[in-house]
């Protein structure tokens, strides 16, 4: 079976495109700048890119809840603040899904659709073209 390799043009292309998305997301806080394992709470504490703050129990992490409190104290945060790293505990968390996991139910949801809005495909085009031959998504009626 033949690999498939995207042409270096089509790779340096997008470069631009994802520094803007990387920009925009620190400025949101959706990266890290620092964090830490504060033993008298039993939390990670993440200082934000905006500026805020973030912590959440180590036991909300079931594979994390009974590591030492040594072993925690040694987090880092992975380069561009996307993700929080314990080389120890071979342990890596995703900054943008931690914050994810404080939302509830209906806005996790309503985040992941907005997000999946947003992919492009040939065949979700050729799908929105097919309904739109249709007359388009009904109107939802009042009642």
């Amino acid at each position: 079976m033949a690999k498939h390799r995207t042409p270096l043009s089509e790779i340096l292309a997008q470069i631009p495109a994802a520094r803007a998305r990387s920009e925009r997301e620190w400025k949101a806080g959706k990266r890290a700048v620092s964090a830490r394992y504060d033993r008298a709470t039993g939390r990670v504490v993440m200082e934000l890119s905006n500026g805020s703050a973030y912590a959440f129990p180590i036991s909300s992490i079931p594979e994390m809840a009974h590591a030492s409190a040594r072993a925690l104290s040694k987090v880092e945060v992975e380069p561009g603040g996307y993700g929080l790293h314990w080389e120890e505990l071979d342990a890596d968390l995703s900054v943008p899904g931690l914050l994810m996991s404080s939302l509830g139910r209906k806005e996790k949801l309503s985040e992941l659709a907005r997000i999946a809005g947003k992919t492009k495909s040939p065949a979700k085009a050729a799908a929105s073209r097919a309904n739109g031959a249709k007359g388009g998504r009904p109107r939802k009626t009042v009642r």
